[in-house]
């Protein structure tokens, strides 16, 4: 086993959202990989603080729910002094909704309603970067699982958008990503999803046994275009 040459700490807000895809990745490149549980941390993290990549994953609260859940405002600060020291960070989903936040931007209820399926994404009127380009091939779609959506926070570059929504990633100089959809699901993993997750589900009225199908039908697409992406991505940032 090589030794490891980076850290990456991922901060996570329920177990069944983790890495995906983008573990292998990492573990290619011999990153160290630290999993700390957002919601029980004892912010401030020197670990998140230093590391060489920080990774945000995604959950089911709000941003704006910090005084049902704390831990949010403590996530925020971090966020803000690591994006002020412009260190790698990815935000995926409530992660880009807290990177977001953490550049004062609003973060809201979207008024498109819940967008949770599978859809592609359009590029933004500014030309994307290269290491972008395999999330927007012709024909591909994303996992979308979300209620919120955010402001374009100043200064951000906005690189896709949705049919429903105009923010769906955006980057901050060269080392911040955030991503409102999952690029990291694969078609296995999504099955702890759809029992974490059931109860949103059945609120909505949304078929299981559909998510599945389209899982089957478009995962194995994304999976490809994620190795493309997260390689180039992290050629690019490290």
């Amino acid at each position: 086993m090589p030794a490891s040459q980076f850290q990456c700490v991922v901060l996570s807000h329920v177990p069944f959202e983790d890495l995906g895809s983008l573990q292998s990745e990492l573990e290619r490149r011999s990153f160290a990989i630290e999993t700390i549980h957002a919601a029980t941390a004892q912010f401030p993290l020197p670990e998140a603080a230093h590391c060489d990549l920080l990774v945000v994953l995604g959950g089911p609260v709000g941003v704006y729910d910090s005084e049902d859940y704390p831990f949010l405002a403590g996530e925020i600060d971090c966020l803000r002094q690591r994006l002020a020291a412009r260190k790698p960070t990815l935000g995926i989903c409530l992660g880009a909704q807290l990177m977001a936040a953490a550049l004062d931007a609003r973060v809201y209820p979207g008024n498109a309603g819940a967008e949770i399926g599978w859809f592609p994404i359009q590029p933004a009127a500014e030309p994307a970067p290269e290491w972008f380009a395999p999330l927007l091939a012709p024909g591909l779609r994303l996992l979308h699982w979300h209620g919120d959506t955010f402001d374009l926070p100043v200064g951000a570059t906005r690189l896709a958008k949705s049919h429903l929504y105009e923010n769906q990633a955006f980057i901050v100089g060269k080392s911040a990503l955030a991503l409102q959809f999952h690029p990291e699901v694969t078609e296995s993993g999504l099955e702890r999803w759809y029992v974490g997750h059931s109860a949103e589900l059945r609120q909505k009225g949304i078929s299981v046994r559909q998510l599945r199908a389209d899982a089957r039908q478009y995962a194995p697409a994304l999976r490809e275009a994620a190795a493309r992406f997260w390689k180039l991505w992290l050629d690019y940032i490290l």
